[in-house]
């Protein structure tokens, strides 16, 4: 009769995989728990200034200062303060209003196509000074909006474009970092075989580029978009600096414009808190409807 009983050696061997599961476990769960805290500090910095404007623009100047800042009044006057917002100088905010889509959106798009013509062919296209001229370009990364902004506006003067339209549209359409994203999403993700394909059924090289480029890139395209969206929608001192007609102005420097009055009118806090609560919903609706792109393009290829 043999005994099954194992050795000791065995049993050691055994044993040793599953006496270090638990410290493993262990202490996987303590770098979740700090992960997650980090991300809920993160997600209150952001949240908290919104949770703000929204208390806010429910209270009257009076409210405003006499209760807490993160609770609601006895009285909610959200409605009315939107209406006097919409209402006041004859309907001066929706102007702003416009003008920021204007400059935010049309800037933001033209700006996310030229990033994906100059990415695409910097990175399929072989010429000489190629690497030179991405350089160059990538420089404008680190030169900040303010040092450029006076010498824009003395070239604006001379060329008879300042306090226009155009005078803040033009410098939006210039994304350093957009270019460089969609010169790299170009390099990882459009494949040089199949632009040869296209080019051997006749294809040309601008219907290359719109019917497979744009479409390869759009994960990068709704990445260079969003950022130039809010980029330009919260620009304050280009406009500052180049226009001086207050029917120009985009919603960030008329709220300004509003704040800078409240010394002489407190009423205009009611005013610029509720602008400002109307001015955050179109970023917010675009992030909404543009981030399972975003979300599909950070995935894409993690997954063979």
């Amino acid at each position: 009769m043999t005994s099954t009983t194992a050795p000791p050696a065995t049993r050691r061997a055994a044993e040793a995989p599953r006496s270090g599961a638990a410290p493993r476990t262990g202490r996987k769960r303590s770098s979740t728990i700090i992960v997650t805290a980090i991300l809920v500090v993160v997600a209150l910095y952001f949240l908290v200034p919104v949770y703000w404007v929204l208390v806010a623009s429910t209270k009257t100047t009076q409210d405003l200062f006499s209760t807490n800042g993160f609770l609601l009044s006895g009285h909610f006057a959200l409605w009315d303060n939107l209406a006097r917002v919409l209402s006041y100088d004859d309907g001066v905010f929706l102007r702003w209003f416009l003008n920021s889509v204007l400059y935010a959106g049309v800037g933001a798009l033209l700006a996310t196509y030229l990033a994906a013509a100059g990415g695409y062919a910097l990175a399929k296209y072989e010429f000489r000074g190629r690497n030179a001229v991405f350089g160059t370009i990538l420089g404008g990364v680190l030169v900040p909006g303010t040092a450029t902004a006076l010498p824009m506006f003395l070239l604006f003067s001379q060329l008879g474009l300042a306090n226009t339209y155009w005078s803040v549209l033009i410098p939006s359409l210039v994304s350093p970092f957009g270019l460089f994203l969609c010169r790299i999403y170009a390099q990882a993700t459009v494949d040089t075989a199949l632009i040869e394909a296209a080019r051997i059924d006749g294809a040309g090289e601008l219907k290359i580029f719109h019917t497979i480029g744009l479409r390869v890139l759009t994960p990068a395209l709704v990445t260079v978009f969003l950022f130039q969206l809010v980029g330009i929608w919260n620009n304050y001192f280009l406009p500052l600096v180049m226009l001086s007609d207050s029917k120009l102005y985009p919603i960030t420097l008329g709220l300004n414009n509003w704040l800078s009055q409240v010394d002489r009118l407190p009423e205009f806090y009611e005013l610029t808190t509720g602008g400002v609560l109307l001015s955050i919903i179109p970023l917010a609706i675009a992030m909404i409807v543009l981030q399972r792109f975003w979300r599909g393009g950070l995935t894409e290829g993690a997954v063979k």
